[in-house]
């Protein structure tokens, strides 16, 4: 006879994961997301520490399993990290300088081919409409343009002064990674030692699966990346258009901030189609249909096979949450809501699967019982 028959509930029937705690869940993630966004400069390094982490705790693990300290673990792999970076970026700099001008004219041709098919497309639909004829609707947008566009400089010293100010939370980052791999087991036995003997075992369970789950969501945005990468590329090589491994792989980076990243990618890829075939404005069409059905796959399709299956979500929750991050927290909130979702899902079906046991609620309530009667039995 089970244990359901004997009167002693199944571990295996708990409710805790209904709609009252979901609700719960979507209401603190949104929470959460408005308060991450007045403290971005903590939240993006902490995220990138994150990242750090999951990449360099194999290495941490493999020097502990030859004999090495924790602690020796920890330092050898962010020096050596940071000497790497640092070699890196002194290498980089002068070619990075050298260049720079040419980047400069680069950007520039490619401004004034994509001015250029906007003119052209324009100027067609003029001819098509009279009411846009009259209204002389691209001589309005060209004058527009002419009066906003200026120098490119002047456009991206408001962007290296935003990296500039942004640099000092950046290196935050390592220093966080090098305290998650050296001091992330003594957190974990800090937490475990805070809460009742009733519901250890389950907090063991929940920081195993807030690990997990964050490096899911990890795993699932690199997966999700290459999946992009691939689509895009396979495409643009299709339509003739050059360079397409590193346009696809440069779009699917911008990706990771949705919709808005998504709309910067499909702008490079027109502004390209439309610099290098100017005599043939269909090619910016064909570029511009490619990128509508690779972001449809990918909200609708991509996403939610990686991320949202890495994470365990449905596909419903998966865009239904990120139009949700969108909406409560702008940008940051779209880059956010699935990790902070992830997070928040965890906790909450634990919290509900504690709260709905009552054989572990029992344990707690004669285990306090017991607290105080051993208190007071000398008294």
């Amino acid at each position: 006879m089970s244990q359901a028959s004997n009167g002693t509930p199944d571990s295996h029937t708990h409710t805790g994961s209904g709609p009252v705690v979901w609700v719960a869940i979507i209401a603190t993630t949104c929470l959460l997301l408005l308060v991450f966004q007045k403290v971005l400069w903590l939240v993006v390094p902490f995220l990138l520490a994150l990242i750090l982490y999951y990449f360099l705790f194999p290495l941490v693990r493999l020097l502990v399993f030859r004999g090495m300290s924790r602690d020796a673990a920890s330092s050898t792999v962010i020096v050596a990290f940071l000497v790497l970076l640092t070699l890196s970026v002194v290498s980089l700099t002068p070619r990075i300088a050298s260049q720079a001008t040419h980047w400069q004219d680069t950007v520039d041709r490619y401004v004034q081919g994509g001015t250029q098919l906007l003119d052209s497309s324009l100027r067609s639909l003029e001819r098509h409409w009279a009411t846009l004829e009259r209204a002389k609707l691209a001589d309005t947008v060209a004058k527009r343009l002419s009066q906003g566009a200026g120098n490119i400089s002047d456009h991206l010293e408001p962007v290296a002064l935003g990296i500039m100010a942004w640099t000092p939370s950046l290196l935050l980052a390592p220093f966080l990674a090098f305290f998650f791999l050296r001091d992330g087991r003594r957190f974990k036995r800090f937490l475990g030692a805070a809460v009742p003997n009733a519901f250890f075992e389950k907090t063991l369970y929940l920081l195993h699966e807030i690990d997990r789950t964050a490096r899911a969501y990890f795993q699932g945005l690199i997966n999700l990346t290459i999946l992009d990468t691939l689509t895009l590329a396979a495409g643009l090589w299709l339509l003739g258009i050059p360079g397409p491994l590193m346009l696809g792989l440069i779009c699917a980076v911008l990706a990771w901030v949705p919709y808005v990243g998504s709309i910067l990618g499909g702008l490079l890829v027109v502004l390209v189609a439309a610099t290098d075939f100017p005599a043939d404005p269909g090619m910016a069409y064909w570029a511009i249909g490619l990128f509508v059905l690779v972001r449809l796959l990918d909200d609708f399709f991509y996403m939610p096979m990686t991320i949202g299956k890495s994470l365990e979500l449905h596909p419903l929750i998966t865009v239904l949450m990120i139009f949700a991050g969108g909406a409560v927290a702008g940008i940051s909130g779209l880059m956010l809501v699935l990790p902070v979702l992830g997070v928040v899902m965890v906790i909450g079906e634990t919290i509900g699967i504690i709260v709905s046991d009552p054989r572990l609620m029992a344990r707690h309530r004669h285990a306090r019982a017991l607290r105080r009667r051993q208190a007071s039995v000398d008294l």
